[in-house]
């Protein structure tokens, strides 16, 4: 019998000690969970200082499925958040930037463990935002609360505030009378066929640097131009936000230290309406930046005091940038009143006449001048390929022709014009099958604001041309070389890197399309969970979001739809498999809810 309760004892004794290791092992695989498997944001005093939230913000998971079953909303003092363009990531992080330069308004992005792994809340009583065309000339003020700018550009004409809206007139700082007329002015100046700014479709895109709220940029729209207006997060705060709330092109972004992330010969015209830079800076990088962006025999227009006024200083600044624009085989063609503009050569034969001792110099021939993401500037002048100097200009076709024929720079990314034609092919219909998809739930006006997060060679934006939207097409930086098809066909769109955030304000796009980029992500070691988020960010409430992968991905990612409150309404089928298809692709098409305010998960603290 002693022996027996010996055993008994013993065995009581093991078990316990089984149990206890398995609580232990339990308790390091959700320590090392969320530590680790989702990262959380850890701060410390000089953080709390600079506003950041002081507590670790993890996912609720369920750890048998490791899905999580709800995700925590983020204070209501992030609604704005733009990660990499944070005012204060400076601060944070303990950089040391050259505020001269530029450097503060560049992308500094939050290291891993310091991002915000929760969803971004709308502004209390956020609206739906207005639909274009109406948008174009008002917005909801509730959804961008901010009307400093409404004062301060009061005699201007940017924008006013009338009631529960804020109303766009379309002026601007050298537009006072709105931008239509000064539109139609600039196409006199150059003398285009009937007062057309378009020039027969052979202006088609535009790089507006410094564009305020992007009146220019809407007021091209009706003339068959579309811009790339562009503004830092600066003084003007919330410029940009409010250019996309009307539902006009547009991006942060600043001529600082590194090169616009665009490649080279992609606009035919640039303006610069009272932008506020100094071209004369670090030998002229700045207008060499615009040299590089710039197609054979593109155009700047110039509109600032240095262009009229007789003063010392602006005489001084004239002189001088006049002398660094002659010596880059730049010419005058116009100037009047307060406007001035030049041209650039349409072949290397000035830059061969050139003494070779000339500052500045030409780039060296192994300089990529495509190469854009993270890339420093450089003091030199890009010159044209062979083919567009024997050629003496692009090649392209005047628009809207240009959107379909197969442009002369496909050659250089390996490309035969037969597989671009089965390309845009394909892609008409796969668009016309996504709409089939929505038609129960969308109407005509549900869209303007576009994302193709991997764009390839921009076959989903041409195939919407007949609708009224505009889309941003994202080539991810293994695949930038493609985004020179994208400008080639007079479309828009810039480089990123979608391990990181991209450069906008939350709530900014009604779609989100993305084919194989998550597939593509993980490989490169990034999280499904933070591009999910970031999605989530940048997605206005009632947005719609198409993801085409593979059927294991869309099988994922379909499990943190309601997690995510993308359960507004979801479709998911399976695709026929066609000449582009990376093996079977399934659909999976899900709709963003608003977030309620009485959500249990509604704030983080």
């Amino acid at each position: 019998m002693k022996q027996k309760s010996n055993f008994r004892s013993s065995a009581k004794l093991l078990s316990s000690i089984l149990i206890s290791l398995i609580i232990l092992l339990g308790l390091i695989c959700v320590y090392y969970e969320s530590s680790y498997g989702l990262p959380s944001f850890n701060v410390d005093d000089d953080d709390e200082e600079a506003g950041v939230i002081s507590r670790n913000v993890v996912v609720v998971v369920d750890y048998q499925e490791y899905i999580p079953k709800s995700i925590p909303v983020c204070d209501i003092k992030l609604s704005e958040l733009i990660p990499c363009i944070e005012k204060n990531i400076s601060i944070q992080l303990k950089l040391k930037l050259n505020y001269d330069l530029m450097e503060h308004y560049e992308r500094h992005c939050p290291p891993f463990q310091r991002r915000y792994n929760c969803l971004i809340p709308p502004p209390v009583g956020y609206k739906i935002p207005i639909r274009w065309p109406a948008s174009r000339d008002e917005v909801w003020k509730v959804n961008i609360p901010h009307t400093l700018l409404a004062k301060e550009k009061e005699d201007q004409n940017w924008m006013e505030e009338k009631g529960d809206k804020i109303t766009f007139p379309g002026g601007g700082t050298h537009f006072h009378y709105g931008a239509d007329k000064y539109i139609v002015a600039l196409a006199r100046m150059l003398k285009f066929p009937r007062d057309k700014l378009h020039n027969g479709g052979n202006i088609r895109n535009v790089l507006d640097v410094g564009c305020g709220v992007a009146s220019f940029g809407a007021y091209l729209l009706q003339h068959s131009i579309i811009a790339m207006s562009l503004a830092p997060n600066d003084v003007h705060a919330n410029q940009i936000q409010f250019a996309l709330e009307r539902g006009i092109p547009s991006t942060l972004g600043v001529l600082g230290t590194k090169r616009l992330p665009y490649p080279s010969h992609s606009f035919e015209l640039a303006h610069c309406s009272r932008c506020r830079i100094d071209w004369l800076q670090r030998d002229g990088i700045l207008l060499l930046e615009l040299d590089r962006l710039l197609r054979p025999g593109g155009y700047f227009v110039y509109s600032s005091p240095e262009a009229y006024l007789q003063d010392a200083t602006n005489r001084r600044i004239w002189i001088n940038m006049s002398s660094l624009l002659e010596r880059m085989c730049w010419r005058v063609i116009s100037k009047r009143d307060q406007t001035v503009i030049w041209a650039k050569p349409i072949s290397n034969s000035c830059y061969s006449k050139r003494d070779p001792r000339t500052q500045p110099p030409l780039c060296s021939s192994v300089d990529d001048p495509d190469a854009s993401w993270n890339i420093s500037m450089k003091a030199c002048i890009t010159p044209y390929s062979s083919k567009m100097h024997r050629e003496k200009g692009s090649g392209l076709v005047p628009w809207p022709q240009r959107l379909t024929k197969a442009p002369p720079r496909l050659e250089e990314i390996g490309v035969s014009s037969e597989s671009y034609q089965e390309d845009t092919k394909i892609w008409h219909f796969r668009v016309m099958e996504y709409w089939k998809q929505m038609q129960s739930v969308i109407q005509k006006n549900s869209f303007r604001n576009i994302m193709d997060m991997k764009s390839n060679l921009g076959g989903f934006a041409a195939a919407l041309k007949d609708k009224d939207v505009w889309v941003m097409n994202v080539a991810p930086v293994n695949e930038s070389s493609k985004l020179k098809i994208i400008y080639d066909r007079g479309l828009l769109g810039t480089v990123h890197d979608w391990c990181e955030s991209f450069s906008t304000y939350p709530r900014t796009y009604d779609l989100l399309h993305a084919w194989m980029l998550f597939s593509d992500i993980e490989e490169i070691g990034c999280g499904t969970e933070d591009l999910l988020l970031e999605m989530d960010r940048i997605l206005r409430p009632y947005g719609f979001v198409i993801i085409r992968d593979k059927p294991a991905v869309i099988s994922y990612i379909r499990k943190f739809l309601i997690a995510l409150h993308w359960d507004g309404w979801v479709s998911e089928v399976e695709q026929r498999v066609d000449a582009i298809s990376s093996g079977e692709e399934r659909v999976l098409i899900a709709r963003k809810k608003l977030l309620e305010e009485d959500s249990e998960t509604m704030q983080i603290h």
